[in-house]
């Protein structure tokens, strides 16, 4: 596989699903994070680094942008263990919409906006919690969208 096709291909997918209109936090920046590095391999990650960096320049950076490009780099690494079926595939990019959420709120806690106290990390979480529905069901259809992808690939080069 060329890498340059495949980091167009990560660009436009992660591009397309920040830029169209959507919900907060409804993208495939998770699935991405996850499916990118399981299925085709972690030498993939820095161009889904580079393709967020990317449309971060366009959208703006954040006083979090860190935490968030950290988060996607321990979902990237994390994602080989979750490889085994379609069941595991799932809860660990489910998994890692959870370890986004923490790490990117921890980020926004550290801000110092609620405060450097437990109360205000607590509240952080807590008014973030909207947002993170969000997260759960973008990663779940993105996830779909993907599986179906993956599957439909090795249908069609088994016949």
């Amino acid at each position: 596989m060329n890498y340059f096709k495949v980091f167009l291909g990560i660009f436009v997918v992660l591009a397309a699903s920040r830029f169209i209109p959507h919900p907060p936090n409804f993208t495939s920046l998770i699935a991405l994070s996850f499916y990118i590095p399981a299925l085709i391999g972690i030498r993939y990650l820095p161009a889904l680094i580079v393709s967020f960096v990317i449309t971060d320049f366009f959208i703006g950076f954040h006083g979090t942008t860190l935490f968030t490009w950290g988060s996607v780099i321990v979902i990237g690494l994390g994602s080989k263990y979750f490889i085994s079926s379609i069941f595991t595939r799932i809860s660990g990019a489910l998994l890692g919409a959870c370890l986004f959420f923490i790490i990117t709120n921890f980020g926004v806690w550290s801000l110092g906006s609620y405060g450097y106290n437990f109360n205000g990390l607590i509240t952080c979480y807590v008014l973030a919690i909207p947002f993170f529905g969000y997260t759960i069901l973008s990663t779940i259809i993105f996830s779909m969208l993907i599986e179906t992808l993956h599957k439909f690939r090795y249908l069609v080069i088994k016949y």
